[in-house]
């Protein structure tokens, strides 16, 4: 039986598309033949093999029992690899040759093979999977001569599965003033906005006209519209637009971003401290389309509705 990276039980999940089925089923044979356990999902479309194969394998990550990869196959090998990587504690890899699954297994801990049906014969194939198979994460391969890794890079390479697996795992965050609008933003002085109570601006540009604005927590811009449509980016906090033309709203935190068009009515509630860049296409206006105790009345009602 192949040797395996863990003691743990191995189990491949597999999927094709049409033009990598025959292939797949070739390889499911060498599995079946080397006793590992094997699931397969059969022949779809190649985004929807790719997808649910990595969201199996993401799910199946850290499983203490059982270690669990996925084999994928389409025309190219690609197409399946880019949508199993869209989870997080999943590293697909086009492997074309012997060569390429030795490295992807070595340097990434590759846990999902993908091949070409229309590029690798079956013989070429069946040595990538079983070098897939046989080799184990840090071990040597050809980029490091065949040889032992050093030990600062197999330090390098076991700490970075730690990193990667956090990569798609959480929001990257704008608040620690890395990104070019927040340092623009630091020792410019905001002005109040007499008309909304809580909320203080910094004009960046004039017509058209680019700003900086914050509201303090609590606050609520009754329902208004501007002359021109606007963009705007959240950098810190979190705050509700209604847009009342369209019957539509928006929850925004940290680093979403969202467009008004011209005439739009809007509506908009504050939940914490929020600061936002906003730019208008032309010159800054604002008409208000009812009061602040009408607003404050309709947003109570929603949340009576949803409680």
């Amino acid at each position: 039986m192949a040797q395996q990276s863990t003691k743990r039980p191995l189990k491949i999940i597999a999927g094709a598309d049409s033009f990598g089925c025959k292939l797949k089923d070739t390889l499911l044979s060498q599995l079946r033949a080397l006793n590992i356990e094997v699931e397969d999902l059969g022949t779809d479309k190649y985004y929807s093999v790719g997808e649910e194969i990595g969201r199996r394998v993401s799910q199946a990550a850290d499983d203490p029992a059982v270690e669990t990869r996925g084999l994928v196959a389409c025309g190219t090998g690609v197409g399946v690899a880019i949508f199993a990587n869209k989870f997080p504690s999943v590293y697909a890899a086009t492997c074309l040759n012997p060569d390429e699954a030795r490295n992807a297994r070595s340097i990434n801990n590759c846990n999902v093979l993908a091949v070409s049906g229309m590029n690798t014969t079956p013989e070429v194939a069946s040595e990538v999977l079983k070098t897939f198979l046989e080799t184990p994460f840090r071990s040597p391969c050809q980029a490091s001569g065949s040889n032992p890794w050093p030990d600062e890079i197999d330090q390098f390479l076991e700490n970075s599965i730690h990193e990667m697996n956090k990569i798609g795992t959480s929001k990257p965050s704008l608040e620690n003033g890395n990104c070019h609008l927040c340092s623009l933003v630091k020792g410019r002085e905001f002005e109040p906005v007499d008309i909304m109570p809580g909320g203080s601006i910094t004009i960046v540009r004039e017509s058209p006209t680019s700003a900086f604005v914050r509201f303090t927590a609590g606050s609520v811009e009754p329902a208004h519209h501007h002359t021109f449509g606007h963009d705007l980016v959240v950098l810190k906090g979190s705050k509700r637009v209604w847009n009342l033309s369209k019957g539509e709203k928006y929850d925004l935190g940290v680093g979403d971003y969202l467009f008004t068009p011209a005439g739009d009515v809007h509506r908009v509630k504050y939940f914490e401290d929020t600061e936002f860049f906003i730019k208008w296409e032309g010159q800054w206006d604002l008409f208000l389309d009812e009061d602040h105790a009408a607003a404050n009345a309709a947003i109570d009602k929603e949340k009576d509705k949803e409680n």
